[in-house]
């Protein structure tokens, strides 16, 4: 039982107005005027001093109320009242503070704002109390053998009536809080003089078991002290004698607070059991720049039998543990290129082969692919710390398998001295290049291999804040948009060199693209966290892959998405569309970092690289085709999510991984398919895994590039750049997806003839495959070969995605025609398809506000999409700017929306606007929803309500 309890509640009773009170259940008698409630916060939710994960905090009506949370950690965290309203101020680092004041008028939620931290836990109650609350002590027993009383509490000071095995439990017991075993801010709160530990904090390496004798249950209730690690192999196990089954256990929960766990042992009355104490975890980090896990230990203390069930406050209830699995298993590291290779586990059929490694190839960072199927390979000798202007390191390498036996036996430097390079595209006359502050370009003679000038600054502002998360991944779309990915920690603010603020466009995560020819630079979509690979499928619609949070997401044009921090740009988005994965690829619920290096099973943990949908042809098994590969950094693995259509977008799940690689210093950071259906991969090799912006950390010395075959797959040397216009028109059709975008690029650069363009419009009108329709008409847009009429025709067309990419490249210019704006109109209010929906408002948000009108009236009334995972927030998206432009015209139109989180959301703005015209258009919306008196107004009725509108 916890002796001590009485007494310091007896203590918090007597100090309430001296100092703040506070655990899992306050008691106040006499409440003071001001209390406040201190917590700590992690990931894993607001821990009390007491050690209470999320503690019901409890005040009396009318008291002022402060709660002031600690960080736990280095992570963003905050603290909010739901009904309230209010919340504090973000903080970052360890040890930082932030709070919120408020007067206790009503019951509420207290939690943490920043996206997916609720959900991961961090949420508690704070409840009005009438009077005083009393904790009735319940007498604790202690068992016996023989008629003597066990040493379970340790009060003996040694191990009698326990036997030890391993290191851990040699010297156990220690009397002092703190141990000499924890650091000076691990408070104990063990009962009597003494309690035991298998190694504390310092000593967290020792592994052992310690076990008690049997002895009989007498009472049908029982209470033990735990605190350590939430791991699965630091637990305390009760056993039943006669079988050795375990009929309960308990970790701790991360901390070193002892806490009372209570067992129902009704069912084993009479029946022999004993404890065992089992710590088999080192805690030792396999990474470098992973710290040890010092709560790889299991402290505990005072078994006792209860008569009835016991009640503690600061109880430690099994569904507030998050336990993780042990750690993976590290079967190599530090392996040569060679040896890579051979502990790489494959699926049957499919064979990798070493195609180059150091010192041919060192630190690669970013690759493409050029007409001829050759690999341009970026070194990134600078990273992670930029270099001063003109000293960069990195430079561009052209690798080359000449005879097909899978090795890069070609290699030329084609320019080197760049800095930060991290991201490469070949085509439209030279190499594209993502070398924060800048995007490059490199006039380049394909034929020499050389470059024909120095590079061009076409745009700067690229930021450096996070040299992990700068621009990257460079990829042409099928629209002839050069795509590129942008991290959450970094801020650009983008434009050509010499242009004013007004004039750049701010980025901070998200998906861009920049044109080639007409030199505009554009947002595609907002959000994300440090996204490193993007892709396109069979129908153009692009995918990224993230770290941190959820991992994979559909990016539609305008779309705002899950942020792993900060805020978006428009004050008026209020929410974001989120994952499209059902799943995520770390265990536990502790969050994505905790699940580092323990979540093999789900395929790795929460850091990824590289995005590839497999299109190669018809070598490698249909399984594989349209869905996306991305390379699992933790995990040393390539995941897989099979892209499933969904409403109006998709559902990625998890499929088996393709490949492990079964080396911990494994690093791919892209891969991509080449003409013969191979796919090959480069691998920043190094002990790392994350980045730092200390150089000194990341190895300087190593690089491989590989190259994964199936058995069916047959080299080809190819050079698409001698093909006529009208050869490449017809790979339009070609099984293989590299030969469509190699040749509708070397199209757009050349421009297509009379009779390429007949072949391509042959394809668009007459293919039978989507896919080979969809190639041509993107080709017949790049070499600028559509008409409006034709745009027009394909919105009649039987194909949804034909219909919707009309759309697009309609609204392509941000302008269009009152004809066509007529045919948009009907679309939105007949179309079947909520693919099409999805790609009108998307339309709407490029086009001026004044014109999307008719449109989105007919839009937001369309119930089919009211569950559908994107329209809803993008048709708000869409309608929100209209609520600036004319407020009456707005709510009337949101009042006739489907869906009542579009009127919610505008009321909001219009709140927050505050103009005069906002104000009469919300009173006048107040007066008749009161004329109306419908009681499914109420919500709505409310929240005007709170608003200061005149009468």
């Amino acid at each position: 039982m916890i002796k001590n309890w009485i007494a310091f509640v007896f203590c918090l009773m007597l100090c309430a107005n001296s100092f703040p009170s506070f655990a899992s259940t306050v008691i106040l008698s006499d409440p003071p005027n001001e209390i406040e409630f201190k917590l700590q916060a992690t990931i894993l939710g607001y821990f009390a001093p007491d050690g209470t994960r999320n503690p019901t905090l409890r005040a009396k009506k009318g008291d002022q109320i402060t709660i002031t949370i600690t960080n736990g950690e280095i992570m963003t965290h905050d603290v909010a009242m739901e009904k309230l309203g209010i919340k504090s101020s973000t903080i970052l680092d360890k040890g930082a503070t932030t709070s919120i004041t408020f007067v206790a008028v009503s019951d509420d939620i207290y939690y943490c704002s920043i996206p997916g931290h609720r959900a991961a836990g961090m949420v508690g109650k704070f409840e009005l109390i009438e009077g005083d609350e009393v904790h009735t002590k319940i007498a604790g027993i202690t068992p016996k053998k023989d008629g003597k009383p066990l040493n379970l509490n340790f009060e003996t000071g040694t191990l009698k009536d326990w036997t030890a095995s391993g290191d851990a439990f040699a010297n156990p017991i220690f009397t002092t809080d703190p141990s000499p075993v924890h650091g000076e801010e691990d408070k104990i709160n063990f009962e009597g003089k003494d309690f035991l530990s298998s190694g504390g904090t310092k000593n967290y390496k020792l592994t052992g078991t310690l076990t008690s004798v049997p002895f009989e249950v007498t009472q049908p209730f029982a209470s033990f002290l735990v605190s350590g690690g939430a791991l699965a192999d630091t637990r305390v196990e009760l056993v039943l004698s006669e079988s050795d089954q375990v009929i309960f256990t308990s970790t701790g929960q991360g901390r070193a607070t002892l806490q009372p766990v209570v067992v129902d042992l009704s069912e084993y009355l009479e029946k022999p059991i004993f404890i065992r104490i089992i710590d088999n975890e080192t805690g030792i980090s396999q990474i470098p720049y992973i710290s040890d896990d010092k709560w790889a230990h299991i402290n505990f203390d005072d078994f006792e039998f209860y008569a009835s069930r016991p009640s503690f406050p600061n109880e430690l209830k099994q569904e507030d543990i998050i336990i993780l699995p042990p750690l993976d298993p590290v079967l190599n590291s530090g392996l040569s290129g060679i040896d890579a290779a051979k502990a790489m586990t494959l699926p049957d059929g499919f064979k990798i082969t070493l195609a180059a490694a150091e010192p041919d190839i060192i630190r690669p960072i970013s690759f493409t692919l050029d007409p001829k199927g050759r690999l341009w390979v970026v070194e990134g000798h600078t990273y992670p710390t930029p270099a001063p202007e003109g000293e960069g390191k990195d430079r561009i390498l052209i690798f080359e398998d000449t005879d097909g036996d899978g090795t890069l036996d070609s290699r030329k430097v084609f320019t080197e001295g760049l800095n930060l390079v991290s991201g490469i595209e070949v085509g439209m006359g030279g190499v594209w290049l993502g070398a924060a502050p800048y995007l490059l370009f490199i006039p380049a003679d394909f034929e020499s291999d050389k470059p024909t000038g120095p590079p061009v600054k076409l745009l700067d502002g690229w930021g450096t804040d996070d040299t992990h998360e700068v621009l990257n991944n460079l990829r042409w779309g099928p629209d002839g948009w050069l795509y590129g990915t942008h991290g959450v920690f970094t801020h650009s603010n983008v434009g050509k060199p010499g242009s004013s603020g007004a004039e750049r466009t701010k980025i901070n995560a998200g998906v861009w693209r920049y044109h080639p020819t007409r030199h505009e630079f554009e947002v595609f979509a907002e959000g994300s966290s440090n996204p490193w690979g993007i892709d396109f499928n069979s129908y153009g619609h692009p995918f990224i892959t993230v770290c941190v949070i959820p991992h994979m997401y559909h990016v539609i044009q305008g779309a705002r998405y899950q942020r792993q921090a900060g805020k978006h740009f428009n004050p008026y988005t209020y929410d974001d569309i989120k994952t499209i994965a059902d799943h995520v690829h770390w265990v536990g619920n502790r969050g994505p970092h905790a699940g580092n290096f323990r979540s093999a099973s789900a395929g790795g943990g929460h850091a990824h690289a590289g995005a590839m949908i497999y299109l190669g042809g018809n070598t490698w098994p249909e399984k594989y085709r349209n869905n996306i590969f991305m390379n699992n950094i933790n995990g040393s693995r390539l995941n897989i999510d099979q892209l499933n259509r969904s409403g109006s977008g998709y559902v990625a799940t998890h499929q088996n991984d393709f490949m492990a690689m079964n080396d911990s210093w494994s690093q791919w950071l892209n891969f991509k398919y080449g003409p013969d259906g191979s796919v090959f991969a480069i691998d920043w090799y190094d002990q790392n895994q994350c980045h730092s912006p200390n150089p000194d950390v990341h190895d300087k010395s190593l690089g491989r590039i590989f190259k994964i075959s199936h058995e069916k797959d047959q080299w080809v040397k190819v050079d698409l750049s001698k093909e006529s216009s009208v050869a490449l028109a017809n790979y339009q059709t070609h099984q293989n997806e590299w030969y469509a975008r190699q040749a509708r690029t070397l199209l757009q650069e050349r421009g297509a003839t009379p009779e390429a363009k007949a072949v391509l419009k042959n394809i668009l009108a007459n293919a039978p495959e989507t896919s080979n329709r969809l190639r041509a008409l993107w080709t017949l847009q790049v070499t600028n070969s559509l008409e409006d009429a034709d745009l027009m025709e394909l919105m009649q067309d039987d194909d949804e995605y034909l219909r919707s990419w009309a759309i697009q490249l309609a609204a392509e210019d941000k302008a269009v025609s009152d004809e066509m704006l007529t045919q948009f109109a009907r679309m939105a209010e007949s179309d079947q398809s909520a693919l099409v929906r999805l790609y009108l408002v998307s339309a709407m948000l490029r086009l001026e506000p004044e014109k999307s009108w008719d449109v989105m009236e007919a839009l937001v009334k369309r119930t089919e999409d009211l569950e559908d995972h994107n329209m809803p927030l993008m048709l708000w998206y869409a309608v929100e700017p209209l609520a600036s432009l004319d407020p009456d015209r707005a709510l009337a139109l949101c009042q006739k929306a489907s869906n009542p989180m579009i009127l919610k959301y505008a009321v909001q703005k219009l709140g927050e606007l505050n103009t005069p015209a906002a104000i009469a258009a919300l009173q006048k919306l107040k007066n008749s929803l009161e004329e109306s008196n419908s009681h499914s107004n109420h919500e709505l009725n409310m929240q005007l309500s709170k608003l200061n509108l005149r009468p």
